[in-house]
């Protein structure tokens, strides 16, 4: 089966959030779920969340004013590295025959995507009162303000070609990290821009251009829930097309979190038939291949 795995940045992380020792167990751990797959027979594909890493490196440079402030595109395509890293280098260790190549991508966005004129993303830390930086847009959250970003739509891969090429001789491919690196095309160059792209709406585009069997989001509940957070919650185990448009015409989801991977998992199947999607627990990783965990998406 050809398999396309979306890890979730959060599910990456250790409960801690802090400790890189235990940072680095919990890759290794997925490493090796990862590692049984293919040693199954299974040609699989990767990419992975990176909030939580950038908002770390976000917070490292609002604590120190004794280096260049980065752009958020630049921050990206370094967590890009950091996480592709040390997924790349796990799995060499669990598959040392395995070709296995971690991509920088950079993912093409529309100039004219309304979310630029709508901010709603956020990023980085929280502030007592607005931080007043020029070109930032804020938004008070709670009690605290919090800088907001555009969430633009990704549109295409750059590195498509290297990405399929890779993939078509059985290298495993760990590419569109953090939704990938947004650029925008103006005047046939490439430009990075202020925003963060939807990981897993990428990685349906992503899915969609491997000619994936299988779209797996892996994060960090069980899936799909009514009522997700209170006594009775309930998980749906399958959900149709109409069932998932349904759902997404309401209140039900959360932006920013459920909600884009209902998305994702939508565009994925309706792109074909024999496609599913699973949304499901990164520990449930070999039950949600199977139909046996979280929520699967069929037509």
């Amino acid at each position: 089966m050809k398999i396309l795995l979306a890890l979730g940045g959060n599910a990456l992380l250790p409960p801690s959030g802090t400790d890189f020792n235990a940072y680095h167990a919990t890759v290794k751990a997925t490493a090796s779920s990862i590692a049984k797959l293919v040693k199954a027979g299974h040609k699989v594909a990767i990419t992975h969340g990176n909030g939580p890493q950038v908002g770390n490196r976000l917070l490292q440079q609002e604590s120190c004013n004794e280096t260049p402030r980065l752009p958020l595109d630049v921050l990206g395509a370094e967590t890009q590295g950091q996480i592709g890293y040390m997924l790349q280098r796990e799995l060499r260790n669990a598959l040392p025959s395995k070709e296995t190549i971690s991509i920088v991508t950079q993912v093409v966005v529309d100039v004219k995507d309304p979310a630029f004129s709508n901010p709603t993303k956020p990023v980085g830390p929280f502030y007592d009162v607005p931080p007043g930086r020029p070109g930032w847009t804020v938004r008070k959250i709670g009690q605290r303000w919090h800088r907001v970003v555009p969430s633009p739509s990704p549109m295409d891969i750059v590195e498509k070609k290297s990405i399929t090429d890779a993939y078509e001789r059985s290298a495993l491919v760990i590419a569109c990290g953090g939704g990938g690196v947004p650029v925008v095309r103006r005047s046939g160059r490439l430009e990075g821009v202020e925003g963060v792209i939807d990981k897993d709406l990428a990685g349906a585009l992503l899915a969609s251009v491997l000619k994936a069997d299988l779209f797996l989001i892996l994060t960090d509940v069980d899936g799909v829930h009514l009522s997700h957070g209170k006594p009775s919650q309930k998980l749906l185990s399958h959900l149709s097309l109409k069932e998932a448009k349904i759902l997404l015409d309401g209140t039900e989801l959360a932006e920013g979190s459920m909600r884009p991977k209902v998305q994702a998992a939508m565009h994925f199947v309706s792109g074909g038939r024999g496609r599913k999607a699973v949304i499901a627990s990164l520990k449930d990783m070999k039950k949600a291949m199977e139909g046996k965990a979280g929520t699967v998406f069929v037509r």
